[in-house]
Formats: C-alpha cells, sequence, structure tokens
C-alpha cells in the first residue's frame, strides 16, 4: 500500500477516534494509540526508530499538520523543535500535555505566552 493512502487512512482513523470521546483510555500510551491506528511503521520507517528522529517528524506533520499551521502555542516552535522535543510518545499518556515550565524557567505559561 502506498504512504500517500497509508497516511490518508490514518488520518480518516484518528478523525474517528476524535470524533468519539470514549475511544480511548487516558491511562493509555501515545505509542500505543498510534500503533492501535496502523502499527510502529504509522511513525517509524520499517517499524525502527530513526538515527536521527526526522522520519518520525515527518510522519507527525504528515497526519497534524507542521508546527506553523497549529496553534499558537505550536508556532513559536516552528524550525527550532520538532515533536519529540515535547511530546514523548513512548512516555506520556493520550491527553498528555507538556508545560511551558518543563523548558523554560521564567514562569510563562501557555496563558501568559498567548497574551
Amino acid at each position: 500500500m502506498s504512504k500517500k493512502l497509508l497516511s490518508v487512512l490514518f488520518g480518516a482513523g484518528l478523525a474517528a477516534l476524535a470524533l468519539s470521546p470514549s475511544a480511548f483510555a487516558e491511562d493509555q500510551k501515545l505509542s500505543d494509540f498510534h500503533a492501535d491506528m496502523g502499527g510502529c511503521e504509522s511513525c517509524h520507517a520499517d517499524g525502527s526508530p530513526s538515527a536521527d528522529g526526522a522520519y518520525e517528524f515527518e510522519q507527525c506533520q504528515s497526519c497534524h499538520g507542521s508546527l506553523a499551521e497549529m496553534d499558537a502555542v505550536h508556532k513559536p516552535h516552528d524550525g527550532a523543535l520538532v515533536c519529540a522535543d515535547c511530546h514523548a510518545p513512548h512516555d506520556m499518556n493520550v491527553g498528555q500535555k507538556p508545560t511551558c515550565d518543563s523548558c523554560h524557567d521564567d514562569g510563562r505559561t501557555s496563558e501568559s505566552a498567548l497574551k
């Protein structure tokens, strides 16, 4: 199956899950959630992590869009970070979000950063 078709199917599956409030358990790891959508290959080439994470970053963007296309919290990080810099799919649960103070020690919050 072509990568484009797989991406479309993956995106459609994500959309269907997003519309279903009980589609996932809050204690489910992000990696397990994505693997349920298409196996490890949905994020990793041949199911194995790349050495530099570039392939995985491309996969994130193919479904979620680029950082520049996302909300105001993501836009300032475009070109400076990749998704895995903040989102640890094998450690974080679905719905869990990193906070500004994970990286910034100046007291900023997502609310204050958006003003």
